[in-house]
């Protein structure tokens, strides 16, 4: 068995992907492969792609999908093909410091964990600054559960980069790796959730050598269409098997605290939104309000700062036809698979 797999999809992104390409060229060793996933790039991705598979980069492997799926799918391809006995994942248009991902190695060995979280540097044109994973104990292996709470500031589930970290392939066979089929943006909400409630162990340990891309015109974070409404989908997904989880009520608060101010983000940058995606955005917001535990939702927005709560209750109040109007573009989203942006934490 390999040590490690690392999962790279690629949609459109020929400018960034040789700095991701260089930067897993210096970060190969014999025993780690790199899965290049193409999700039917139309520019030329696909060329650069096949290059570092013929031996441009050691230990590259090119996958092909035959449609567009999303990242959620893109990533699933990978985990499928995936040989190593620790996985890690990496976006097309980001880089690597060289020597992370063998940094990042030794560490989760060394504490013998589920999983370790890491921090990261978000690029913003020429700005670069470190982001922390929001977990106190560093080096420290603990209980995934102790990275949900407390409702009311940022947590671990609120960091939730895949490519943040590195994970034993023991939670790729209890499946809990894979990603919510379809899902275009916030395909990483559901997926933070179950690892936190249903993986055995993790840590955070630091190694800021990830290097995350804002702002560029290619990323879904960036485009105002219909594709950013995946995080309704995808946080009544978290509300859903967070329901059935057997500390519930503990948790529950958590997320509908959580979903409410990813809403309130949304709604209160409508404006980068194509008009027919922001009055659509609207009802699925009211409607998702409307499916919120009533108790749970008063107590979310008693605790919220009073701007975004009156956005909210002026929300819900402003379309009392929304669960029907919302049910109907609830469906057309789900069938297009979603968040725009790093709205960040509940806090």
């Amino acid at each position: 068995m390999l040590k490690l797999s690392v999962v790279v999809p690629f949609y459109n992104v020929q400018t960034y992907a040789p700095d991701a390409l260089k930067a897993l060229e210096l970060n190969a060793r014999d025993d780690f492969e790199f899965l290049l996933v193409d999700d039917v790039s139309t520019d030329g991705t696909p060329e650069l792609l096949e290059r570092a598979a013929a031996g441009g980069v050691p230990g590259a492997v090119h996958l092909r999908h035959d449609r567009n799926g999303g990242l959620a799918t893109a990533r699933n391809t990978g985990l499928d093909a995936a040989r190593g006995e620790y996985i890690a994942f990496l976006d097309g248009d980001d880089w690597l410091a060289p020597g992370h991902l063998a940094r990042t190695l030794a560490a989760i060995e060394a504490l013998n964990c589920d999983f370790v979280r890491t921090d990261h540097v978000q690029v913003t044109g020429r700005a670069r600054t470190v982001q922390r994973v929001p977990y106190g104990p560093q080096g420290v292996v603990g209980d995934p559960r102790a990275g949900i709470l407390p409702a009311s500031r940022a947590t671990a589930v609120d960091y939730p980069y895949a490519w943040a970290g590195m994970y034993h392939r023991r939670l790729l066979d209890r499946g809990l790796l894979h990603f919510t089929d379809g899902l275009r943006t916030a395909e990483d909400r559901p997926w933070i959730w179950r690892l936190h409630r249903e993986a055995r162990s993790f840590a955070a340990v630091g190694e800021a050598g990830i290097f995350y891309r804002r702002g560029i015109s290619t990323s879904l974070t960036q485009i105002g269409d219909e594709r950013q409404l995946d995080f309704i989908r995808a946080f009544d997904q978290v509300l859903s098997d967070t329901a059935t989880d057997r500390e519930s009520e503990l948790l529950l608060p958590k997320a509908v605290r959580t979903y409410c101010a990813i809403i309130a983000h949304h709604i209160g940058s409508i404006e980068r939104f194509e008009p027919a995606v922001a009055k659509k955005l609207r009802l699925m917001s009211a409607e998702a309000l409307g499916r919120m535990p009533r108790p749970l939702l008063e107590q979310a927005l008693g605790s919220m700062d009073a701007e975004r709560s009156a956005l909210l209750r002026r929300l819900r109040r402003r379309t009392p036809s929304a669960a029907t109007a919302g049910a109907t573009a609830g469906a057309t989203a789900g069938a297009t698979a979603g968040p725009a942006g790093d709205p960040g934490a509940a806090a």
